[in-house]
């Protein structure tokens, strides 16, 4: 509990002013923070406020020791300490801590002005160096190039109306099976095969020799 008379008057009027404000924090009955600046502000700071037993009669603790000023140099911070304690000798007697934090929050930008800004660049995901992937939907596909021979090959084989009779590279696609799969290569050397090529249809005629 606050130590006096004076302190649970001043905890009450503190509670009330700073209700729902999210830069006030209470850390006990004797002991409170503020922020001074927006969340991202580069130039915000937080002050801490503690009560001695004998407070409002002597000074109180003011501290920028809080994590969330490990940005600011040590001479800003010791500067500003200067200058809140010039308003604690002012006030000294009186309920000073809501003054400190208004006397803060109205002389934010002078307390800050020598503070170096530090800044982070982001780089985003979708920057990428060399050439960007295509997707997929657009790339083309590449058609098979045919060689001259080829070409004279297959319209030959065309009819009158320029379209290949049904069964037309059977003959092709086995020849293909055969130097492709081992197993079929060790058994052809076994047998013979023997292939007749009708115009709708082939089939291959295995006989053991």
């Amino acid at each position: 509990m606050a130590a006096n008379e004076d302190q649970e008057m001043e905890l009450e009027a503190l509670r009330s002013i700073y209700e729902g404000d999210l830069c006030f924090r209470e850390l006990s009955p004797v002991s409170f923070q503020y922020r001074i600046g927006e969340n991202g502000d580069p130039k915000a700071f937080l002050i801490e406020v503690s009560w001695p037993e004998t407070y409002p009669q002597t000074a109180p603790v003011i501290s920028m020791d809080a994590f969330f000023n490990n940005t600011i140099s040590a001479s800003i911070k010791r500067s500003i300490l200067d200058k809140l304690m010039v308003e604690v000798e002012a006030n000294l007697g009186t309920a000073m801590t809501y003054t400190l934090f208004e006397y803060a929050k109205d002389n934010k930008e002078l307390f800050m002005e020598n503070q170096p800004v530090n800044t982070v660049t982001s780089v985003s995901n979708s920057i990428a160096i060399g050439t960007p992937d295509v997707p997929a939907s657009k790339k083309k596909d590449k058609k098979e190039q045919l060689s001259k021979t080829q070409k004279r090959k297959l319209a030959d084989k065309t009819d009158n109306k320029g379209e290949l009779p049904r069964g037309w590279n059977w003959v092709d696609v086995i020849k293909s099976k055969v130097r492709s799969d081992s197993k079929w290569l060790n058994y052809t050397r076994r047998t013979r095969i023997y292939i007749q090529t009708p115009v709708s249809y082939v089939r291959p005629k295995v006989f053991v020799g």
